[in-house]
This record gives C-alpha cells, structure tokens and sequence, in this order.
C-alpha cells in the first residue's frame, strides 16, 4: 500500500500543502516530464503534477511484484472507486486522488481516461509477456494515449487533432519505453515485444531468452520503426493544433525520439545497458521545441 493511500481523511493537507506536496513528489521522481511540465504557466502546471502523481500510483501499484497480484486488483479498484467519487462529487481516500479534483473540474479531464490508465495498470499487474499486435496497442492506448488525453486537456487545446497527437504520442512515447526497458522487464518476467514479431524473427517468447537471441537487434528495430511512424503521425497532428497548448507534447515528443534514435544506435548489443538523455541534451532539445 503506498504512503498516499494509507493516509486517513484526517492526515490530508490543506489545499495549498497538498499542492506542494504533489509538487515535491514528482520533483522527487526524477522524470523527464518534468521539464516538459515546468514550461506551463502554474495552475496547468499544477493540474499536470496532480495528473502524474496518480500515474505514479497506479504504476508503483502493478508494478510491485512483493505483492500478490489480487493484491494489487484490490489496490487498483479502490483506485477506480476514488475517481468515482470524484465524479461523483464525494471525497476520495487517497490524498493524490483529491488533488485531482480541481484539475478534474478546471479542465474537463474525462472520467474514462483515468479508467483506461487503471485498466492497462491492471494488465500490467498480470505481467505481460509477448502479446499480438491488438493486445500491444490496446495496452499503449490504456497507459500511454489515455494519459496523453489527459494531458492536452491540461495543456489548453482538447480538440480532435490534440486528441490525435495524444493518440499517436503515445503509443510513440510508450514503444520507445519498451524497447529502452527490456531488460528491467525480463527481470519481472514480462516481455512486450509483439508475438508476431518475435516469431518473424525466430524468437521464442520468453523474457529473457529474447535479451540473449542474436535476431534481438533485428526485431528491435522493427518495432523502433512502427514508434517512428507514430511519432512522425503525432507532428503532423500538432501542426493542425495551437502550437502554445503543445509546447509540452513538442518537448516530450523530442525528448523521447532522440532516446529511440540513441537505441537505434546502439542496435540492442547490450540490452542491460541503460540509455538516457543528458541534461545539456535536455535542455538543448527544451531550447529547440519548446521556445517556438
């Protein structure tokens, strides 16, 4: 159970110390996100940290494997029950969950998208391993465009070409997540590299078989290219929406690319070894994408 939801009603802060608590914990997470959420003016900012706060929860909460996985149903559904209550006009449990309720009523955030990021962390807690390309997508759309479409609400553009870019980045942002965590995931026994790939390429579908098979590179990219598409599909999009609502998405989108691109450099000769952006590229791509 995490710290949030052990909290009693009694324990939650008031409105402005929730909000620098929710603040602290995402400064605390280390995500690159942050730099994309720092670029919005405050009270967006603040919808945005409320908005990866329950992220943070419900995937801290499927992916702790020390717990029994009717454990962590349980967990979630008490989760699912706390967004209800919000649209419902009552008081949730979780101290994270009642910071969503002014970003909730602010702007707009609908009630299924938080039910589709539950529902792919319910997958999750299932451990996947090697799924068809329909069990993939469905997957990046519940934990990835769900939260996308969220977020373009918060950004300030939630018209169908921003609800397409939430869509297509995504599904980008979230394959490029796979293929940068392969190892990390053979290590809790799940493999989300597409069955029909794997068999493509004569790869049994075992997680860590497929860290050790010499097609590994190969299959790689063959999913590296599909993200490439999805990113290329999410810039066209963005061009058709209010280019100061996705400076965010633009950084995001930039930050994650750049990652692929390093992957596909380094072609998965190693998969344990960790991939990641320094602050100068950071900040570089924060320059480039995000100040147009």
């Amino acid at each position: 159970m995490t710290e949030a939801t052990a909290a009693s009603v009694g324990d939650f802060p008031d409105e402005a110390e929730l909000r620098e608590t929710i603040r602290r914990k995402v400064e605390a997470a280390g995500t690159s996100f942050y730099w994309a959420m720092r670029m919005l003016p405050a009270e967006r900012r603040n919808g945005m940290y409320a908005v990866y706060a329950f992220c943070r929860e419900v995937d801290d909460i499927a992916d702790d494997d020390g717990v029994p996985a009717e454990h962590r149903r349980s967990a979630l559904a008490e989760w699912r029950q706390d967004i209800d209550a919000l649209y419902a006009g009552a008081r949730p449990r979780n101290f994270v969950a009642l910071a969503l309720r002014e970003p909730i009523e602010q702007f707009h955030l609908r009630h299924g998208d938080f039910h589709a990021v539950i529902d792919g962390m319910e997958m999750d807690a299932e451990a996947i391993c090697a799924p068809d390309f329909a069990t993939l997508d469905l997957y990046c759309a519940r934990v990835a465009a769900a939260v996308g479409h969220l977020s373009v609400h918060v950004f300030g553009d939630s018209g169908a070409d921003a609800h397409d870019v939430a869509d297509a980045l995504g599904r980008a942002l979230q394959l490029t997540n796979i293929l940068r965590d392969l190892d990390e995931d053979a290590q809790r026994g799940r493999l989300y590299l597409p069955r029909e790939i794997l068999e493509r390429h004569g790869i049994p579908p075992d997680p860590r078989a497929v860290l050790r098979h010499p097609a590994l590179p190969a299959a790689c990219r063959e999913l590296a290219a599909m993200a490439l598409r999805r990113f290329d599909e999410a810039g066209q999009a963005m061009a058709r929406c209010s280019r100061r609502a996705m400076r965010p998405a633009a950084v995001m989108g930039a930050f994650y690319r750049a990652n692929l691109e390093a992957l596909l450099a380094a072609d998965w000769r190693d998969p344990s070894a960790r991939v990641s952006l320094s602050k100068s590229q950071k900040l570089w791509l924060v320059l480039r994408h995000g100040l147009i």
